[in-house]
């Protein structure tokens, strides 16, 4: 490892992580998560010691880490770590919690490249600061040229996020969300680009968070991370079973909504999607399930929930996901959210 102190450390004491030689491949409703509910400072361990502000070597054990949480959705959640890639969404994250009441985020090292001049909004925040050469960053971000990413940060996943177990029956989810007017459900969602780019539309029309049932990807993985800029960390999520997503709806009346792309459809009705529909949803809590893209809605989701379409003009069977989400979020997003 070549280090050297060429920039100073923030005054936040390093945290560091306990790094284990082998972990297993778990689904998202496998796995254990480890935040800061329920991991201590004593036990988060930073695999980088606190002298450390320069790193040029891609053998580099803590640059060996952050690779291995980039690639394997396991090893992030038994680390209760995730890389996030680029200044914006960076800089959205810490602008969210520093606005927000409740601090759910922890950002344990921001990594800048080399020569690379330290932005203004950092001074914003306090954050240790360590700074790695071009073939560093360019491993640790997955990109082809490290030019058009000058930081990464390595920050605690956050305590926003719930990672239910499959077998537990007893729930309380009046603490998964601040509210649960609206609710966004993914049922099976793939495809990390229309995951996250569903959660930031969530996030950008005020919708309360998300629900994943299972077969969706890692909100936490670099594409679904890329996509959201940053809405993993901000719009609290769940991951859970229908079951948990019964006793949400029996606790707080949720109408059951599920997109739909209403051809040949005989077994029930199917509504159209209109602001006359919206409106008639407004005092009520709503949540609303969006299928995968290949398979679409779950045989559960159909069964349970009332259909709606968007009506088309086009001879089109049916819209991407992340686009028909885009537009049930506008249409049916709170009315005390509304800008248009």
């Amino acid at each position: 490892m070549q280090c050297s102190n060429i920039i100073s450390v923030a005054a936040i004491p390093p945290r560091k992580l306990k790094v284990r030689d082998s972990y297993s491949q778990l689904s998202i409703g496998q796995r254990q998560t480890l935040t800061p509910t329920n991991l201590s400072d004593t036990d988060f361990k930073l695999p980088l010691p606190s002298h450390v502000t320069y790193i040029t070597s891609t053998s580099n054990p803590f640059v060996k880490h952050c690779h291995k949480l980039r690639h394997s959705s396991s090893y992030r959640h038994s680390h209760g770590s995730a890389l996030v890639v680029g200044a914006t969404p960076i800089r959205e994250i810490c602008r969210f919690q520093k606005s927000s009441q409740e601090k759910t985020v922890i950002i344990d090292c921001l990594l800048l490249l080399d020569k690379a001049e330290v932005p203004e909004w950092i001074n914003e925040f306090s954050l240790r600061i360590v700074q790695v050469s071009s073939v560093v960053m360019k491993k640790l971000s997955g990109m082809q040229s490290s030019e058009s990413i000058e930081a990464i940060a390595l920050m605690r996943i956050p305590t926003s996020f719930s990672d239910l177990d499959a077998e537990q029956k007893e729930v309380n989810c009046k603490m998964w969300f601040p509210s649960p007017h609206r609710v966004v459900v993914l049922d099976g969602v793939q495809d990390p680009g229309n995951l996250g780019t569903l959660l930031r539309s969530a996030m950008a029309f005020g919708w309360n968070g998300a629900f994943l049932l299972p077969g969706c990807c890692d909100p936490f993985n670099e594409k679904a991370l890329r996509a959201s800029r940053g809405a993993s960390f901000q719009l609290p999520i769940v991951s859970g079973t229908w079951n948990h997503l019964q006793s949400l709806k029996n606790e707080f009346q949720l109408k059951l909504l599920a997109g739909h792309p209403g051809t040949e459809e005989k077994s029930k009705p199917v509504s159209h999607l209109s602001q006359k529909l919206a409106d008639s949803f407004a005092n009520m809590p709503v949540s609303l399930v969006l299928g995968s893209e290949g398979r679409g809605l779950s045989e559960k989701s159909h069964r349970l929930c009332e259909l709606v379409s968007i009506p088309m003009a086009g001879e089109f069977e049916s819209l991407n996901v992340s686009v028909a989400g885009g537009i049930f979020l506008y249409v049916l997003q709170p009315k005390n959210h509304t800008t248009l």
